[in-house]
């Protein structure tokens, strides 16, 4: 069974994102889900399948008590880091095209400025116990430290040099300051990318993505539960996930440079039937900028090694082949685990991004990247 057009995005939603909000994880959660719901025109006792994002403690009981949900049919995790909203849009689609769920909300919030930073969470995290063999007794932990090796290979392997990183980074930017919705928005050049001081070398400052508080969330329905609700549907062609070859430390990997978007990306394509000149617009998971540079890759945008290049050419821009994380992303807009990629991505699709909409965006991709390699994409269009 295929889970192409087996069912759609019919909400989205966002708080604020900013440095302090506040608020708690869960009250983040509970605000962005409103937003979500209210946006498909749904209430939230129609919701009927909750998939909560796991490692920050919030479970489906939360929603269940906080909304007055009377028949609660189906609850999950997916616990791949970066790369579990889409995920959990895939487990999603399975749950409402089998007839368990008409309505399914996957939340996403943060406290990660005023409360828990990534790499203070990740000392609880059960994905990364495989640093501590190799990395961790040499002091490499935060996230940072473990993906510089990838980069560093990458660079050693294909020329690929710190001012590919820098278009990345300058673009995302860029895009940021037309959202309306992202932290940062003062105008960033090359220069200031290459004079941001080193984190894990090659990675600069700039080269690294936000810690945030806010929220992101959707709502995925049964196609024919979505028919007369608010907001037009917006169709999942193809989606898959992959993880990366053993072992989980990265270091120790015959490939470094191997993801698990190797493996995804050619079957969501495959599902969803489309060509990557289909392709409008892509919401591509940048907690670094080199992330995005291999994830094009893996995508078929460009052959393994040739991501620098792609990018020098400004095919990321809005005006460029690829306009890419026109929202700001991971890097400029905030850290909400990616799944503030979906709604932008959502949004594109409607027709509803402002100044940063992608003319006639029609056919759309975002993806996701967790922890040690693990990788998720979703095809999408307007119905």
């Amino acid at each position: 069974m295929s889970l192409h057009r087996s069912g759609v995005i019919s909400g989205v939603g966002e708080t604020r994102y900013s440095k302090v909000s506040g608020k708690s994880v869960l009250a983040l959660h509970l605000e962005a889900s409103l937003a979500a719901i209210s946006d498909a025109g749904l209430s939230p006792k129609d919701i009927d399948g909750v998939i909560p994002y796991a490692g920050l403690g919030t479970i489906a009981e939360d929603y269940v008590i906080n909304f007055g949900i009377e028949d609660l049919r189906f609850s999950a995790h997916t616990p791949l880091g970066g790369a579990s909203p889409i995920a959990a849009v895939q487990c999603a689609l399975a749950a409402v095209s089998s007839g368990i769920c008409r309505h399914v909300l996957i939340p996403l919030a943060r406290n990660g400025s005023s409360g828990g930073r990534i790499s203070s969470l990740m000392e609880e995290a059960p994905q990364f116990r495989a640093v501590g063999e190799f990395e961790l007794p040499i002091g490499a932990f935060a996230p940072a430290q473990l993906y510089a090796p990838m980069a560093r290979r990458h660079m050693e392997l294909y020329g690929t040099t710190s001012q590919h990183f820098a278009e990345v980074a300058v673009t995302t930017r860029q895009h940021a300051i037309l959202n309306g919705r992202a932290m940062m928005t003062k105008p960033m050049t090359l220069d200031d990318h290459q004079a941001s001081r080193m984190i894990a070398d090659p990675l600069r400052l700039f080269d690294c993505s936000l810690e945030s508080d806010g929220g992101a969330a959707l709502v995925v329905s049964r196609a024919d539960c979505a028919r007369d609700l608010r907001q037009p549907p917006i169709t999942v062609l193809g989606i898959a996930e992959g993880h990366p070859d053993s072992p989980t430390a990265i270091t120790q990997r015959a490939d470094l440079v191997h993801i698990g978007l190797d493996k995804a990306a050619p079957r969501a394509f495959a599902m969803a039937g489309v060509s990557h000149d289909d392709i409008d617009v892509a919401e591509i998971y940048d907690c670094f900028t080199y992330v995005v540079i291999r994830q094009l890759e893996a995508l078929g945008f460009c052959a393994r090694g040739e991501g620098g290049p792609f990018v020098a050419s400004g095919a990321l821009r809005l005006d460029g082949a690829l306009p890419n994380n026109t929202h700001g992303g991971l890097l400029s807009q905030a850290h909400i685990g990616g799944l503030n990629h979906i709604v932008e991505l959502v949004r594109q699709l409607r027709g509803e991004a402002g100044a940063a909409q992608v003319k006639e965006a029609k056919v759309g991709l975002v993806t996701g990247y967790g922890d040690m390699g693990d990788g998720s994409i979703a095809i999408m269009a307007r119905a």
